[in-house]
């Protein structure tokens, strides 16, 4: 087992009704800056129970945050925000919103209008405000991690930045929030959760039994309510749903293990170029991937194939390649596509790899060792 340090201070709520519990979590004289996305809060209720349960806080308002959350965006909202003497950020929305939360908190606390490249340096050690989440697309665990992935239009590029100190004081995570989503956002959410769980399973095996087994049981989650989700919006499944998205990205399965992070590295190059869903970018790379990796992912392909869709063989390469087949089903299952060419027809190789040349992700996956060559190959394979 990798030694590993794991501490999740967020104090999640989880269930209807939660989001009263405002009332007691953000602090009587905060100033908070209320952050969103395209309004969809104002109209489906979350922003009404949001603003009573703040009652008499000094509040304002920022909406427009993008899906996936743009740096210039943020850039308007900090300088709104140090202008009202905001101590206290406020995400109301899905996983970009609340990543754009998180990032604008250090943003603030930096008293600078344009951090990026200061944060590309030393990110992980920059002071933020608090923030607070209340969860309404569950996908991206952001609710309950200290990551944020942000895009730069200037420079044409997405990339990842991690900081514990802008991991959310709270999540609120009220199941009922995410009935009046779209069947394409939930199905996003679901796929995107599933590739959290993959993308640190599926690397090396290690001692670590118990977050094997905490992996397996939510991709069983994931596999089993998923399509329930998306075609009932049963209460049952927004619960397990929301759940199991929280829990495949807060710190908890990774701990210990090899991580890849090589499929979500190359979707976001995709996303930056094209302005895809981010998690089509996945669907779109992860089973090829997978197929090109296979000697390296043989033995946890296979224990995965076995525990968790129940396939039988002796063949561990057989079984291997059998879970990789019923991944991409199940991907294509939740309406998602499994190959570029489903969504773009230009696609430009040569671009994306640029792309990440210039994000300095040249050597991905748990091993290090996907490199530019390597990457061509997996987009041959995904073409």
């Amino acid at each position: 087992m990798i030694q590993f340090q794991l501490c999740n201070p967020t104090d999640i709520r989880f269930g209807q009704g939660q989001i009263a519990a405002l009332a007691d979590l953000v602090p009587a004289d905060a100033c908070v800056l209320l952050l969103y996305g395209g309004g969809s809060i104002k109209t489906n209720g979350v922003y009404d129970q949001v603003v009573a349960a703040l009652g008499r806080r000094r509040r304002v308002e920022f909406g427009g945050v993008e899906p996936n959350p743009v740096y210039e965006t943020l850039q308007k909202a900090s300088a709104f925000a140090r202008e009202n003497v905001v101590n206290f950020v406020l995400g109301v929305g899905g996983g970009s919103v609340i990543d754009a939360a998180k990032f604008l908190s250090a943003m603030i606390a930096s008293d600078s209008d344009d951090p990026w490249d200061a944060f590309v340096k030393g990110y992980g050690q920059a002071p933020a405000v608090p923030n607070g989440a209340v969860l309404t697309l569950p996908a991206t665990g952001s609710e309950s991690n200290p990551v944020s992935v942000i895009s730069h239009h200037g420079r044409e590029l997405k990339i990842p930045f991690a900081n514990q100190a802008v991991r959310p004081a709270f999540a609120i995570m009220d199941p009922a929030t995410m009935l009046s989503l779209s069947r394409r956002q939930l199905e996003n959410g679901v796929v995107d959760a599933l590739t959290h769980v993959l993308e640190q399973y599926l690397t090396m095996p290690v001692n670590t039994p118990v977050q094997y087994g905490f992996s397996e049981t939510l991709l069983e989650v994931l596999i089993e309510w998923g399509p329930v989700l998306v075609e009932t919006r049963s209460m049952e499944a927004c619960e397990n749903v929301m759940w199991a998205a929280n829990q495949a990205l807060n710190g908890l399965v990774g701990a210990g293990v090899p991580q890849d992070w090589s499929t979500h590295m190359i979707g976001h190059a995709i996303t930056a170029l094209y302005g895809i869903d981010h998690a089509r970018t996945l669907t779109m790379v992860m089973p090829s991937l997978l197929r090109h990796r296979l000697d390296a992912k043989q033995a946890m392909l296979a224990r995965y194939g076995r525990r968790v869709w129940r396939i039988e063989g002796d063949d561990d390469r057989a079984v291997a390649e059998a879970a990789i087949a019923k991944t991409e089903a199940f991907m294509v299952r939740m309406g998602c596509p499994v190959r570029i060419s489903e969504m773009i027809e230009d696609f430009n190789a040569d671009g994306l790899v640029d792309h990440l040349v210039r994000a300095e992700q040249t050597a991905l996956g748990e091993g290090q060792d996907i490199g530019a060559g390597e990457v061509r190959e997996i987009l041959a394979l995904a073409a």
